[in-house]
């Protein structure tokens, strides 16, 4: 259930409709609904705008076929052109995409916000600077370590595994109060558990007199000298409204950020507008093993090895219902058939890269198409990373080891050399990707970014982003509580600035 608060449902205006508060919000995501949580709470009058509607945990079935058309944009099916093809799937609600992850919550590396420092001139993103807006991030959304006996037996193995061979590794921290391990986070925590946006920080908005407007699709950004006058919004009911703010926050993702902006003509000097984009590509592999592991029973994302984070490998928890597992599974026919009769007892497990590929938006006739390429050394890492992973599988048990390269065998005996000696090209990996980041960066020479340091649009004194696009490289990690942060900070330093005018 939610709090209490203001909605405004775009589905029941039909007419035009013009409002005035001192700030809009375009986006309930993980900057979009910290920033408005800030700036109401400093004073201002705030609108919150999101395409998607509110969605109540009370309906959450816990099917994946139920679920995906409500809550992900595309019913999830939304893919990248290039080689090879990616699916990306991304959040559609109050809440966006943190209402569908898997909760999983790292703070910013160190070694990534050097590089930020050395390369973009972000020279205030230091880790002293940034303690204590996690800290304050992190709770609200209640993040903690997962405990053991909710990590249910899919993460066992492989702990067993990496402790047999003296590897890094360890529980995920994650963003739940009150987790039962329903196994479900990616299609809408029916325990009402995962602390998403929607009932963390939107509620910290109502609190302060925020309002939100559901159904509703920004698609001009009118604009008045060097400052965005209106914000102008088309309702699913046919309506438009039309927001009339001194500060305007987009936090459409990477995906919407860009689009919109460019739609409008508006940061586009730089020549960086919907470029740079990474994405943190990702798969996993499926290990039999002789006992029942159930690994839809749990946290799916609960447990994960660093023992190569800085070449770029992140092994991670990851799992689904049978039938989820089923769309996912890297064979067919006959051998399809026998590995779901024997799903009970099947274990599996990610790889995610740190990618040096980097891909384009683009709109062709109102619609993103996201071009991007697997960089060979990223299908190189996911080579070495799905041979340590069987490795570890193996070390723990697994009978064999089933690895999403096509080309590459079965792996049994504990033997990984058909893996090893695999000549690995990118169109050979079935992927998927959750992160897409980086197509509004952020840097201080307005050559090379679209955004400064405040996360304020270059050449306009009004607009800032406050999502993933403003990423200005690939962190490594799962970067919700990155954009969190930086979303918090951001609409500090924007209230501080109202105040002192």
């Amino acid at each position: 259930m939610r709090t209490t608060g203001e909605i405004v449902r775009g589905a029941e205006e039909a007419r035009e409709r013009v409002v005035t508060f001192d700030a809009v919000v375009v986006g309930t995501g993980a900057g979009g609904a910290p920033a408005a949580a800030e700036l109401a709470a400093a004073g201002l009058s705030v609108a919150m705008l999101e395409e998607g509607d509110w969605q109540d945990a009370d309906a959450f079935t816990a099917s994946p076929r139920d679920m995906m058309p409500r809550l992900y944009r595309d019913g999830g099916q939304s893919v990248t052109i290039g080689d090879p093809p990616i699916v990306l799937p991304t959040g559609r609600a109050v809440g966006g995409t943190t209402l569908i992850n898997s909760g999983t919550c790292f703070r910013t590396p160190s070694r990534i916000l050097a590089r930020w420092r050395d390369e973009f001139g972000l020279d205030e993103l230091t880790d002293e600077a940034l303690a204590p807006v996690f800290d304050d991030v992190e709770a609200t959304i209640g993040v903690a370590e997962v405990p053991a006996d909710l990590a249910g037996e899919n993460a066992a193995i492989v702990r067993r595994g990496v402790e047999a061979l003296g590897y890094s590794g360890g529980f995920l921290r994650r963003n739940a109060r009150g987790c039962v391990g329903s196994g479900v986070c990616a299609f809408g925590c029916p325990a009402g558990a995962k602390q998403h946006t929607g009932v963390t920080f939107v509620p910290k908005a109502w609190a302060a007199g925020a309002v939100l407007f559901t159904g509703t699709r920004v698609r001009e950004l009118a604009v008045r000298g060097d400052r965005i006058a209106e914000v102008v919004a088309a309702t699913s009911g046919g309506g438009t409204l039309r927001v009339r703010a001194d500060v305007v926050v987009l936090a459409c993702g990477a995906i919407g950020t860009p689009l919109l902006l460019r739609r409008n003509g508006l940061a586009t000097g730089s020549g960086q507008l919907g470029r740079n984009l990474s994405i943190h590509p990702a798969s996993a592999a499926r290990a039999r093993m002789d006992h029942e592991v159930r690994m839809w029973e749990g946290v799916p994302q609960s447990y994960y090895v660093d023992e190569w984070a800085d070449d770029g490998i992140m092994l991670e928890g990851i799992a689904a219902p049978p039938d989820q597992a089923a769309m996912a599974t890297p064979r067919v026919g006959p051998e399809l058939r026998e590995l779901m009769l024997d799903v009970g007892r099947t274990a599996t497990f990610g790889v995610m890269v740190t990618d040096e590929g980097r891909g384009a938006i683009h709109s062709v006739r109102g619609r993103p198409v996201l071009r991007y390429d697997l960089h060979p050394e990223d299908a190189r890492r996911f080579q070495r990373g799905f041979a340590r992973l069987a490795e570890i599988f193996f070390a723990a048990g697994a009978r064999e080891v089933i690895v999403p390269i096509t080309g590459v065998p079965t792996l049994t005996g504990g033997d990984i050399g058909p893996l090893e000696r695999a000549r690995v090209r990118p169109r050979d990996l079935h992927l998927m990707a959750f992160h897409p980041l980086g197509t509004a960066r952020a840097g201080a020479d307005p050559a090379r970014s679209v955004v400064d340091g405040d996360l304020r649009v270059h050449g306009l004194r009004n607009l800032y982003v406050a999502d993933g696009s403003v990423i200005p490289s690939s962190p490594g990690v799962n970067p919700q509580l990155t954009i969190m942060a930086l979303a918090t900070r951001a609409a500090r330093r924007i209230a501080r600035g109202r105040l002192a005018s």
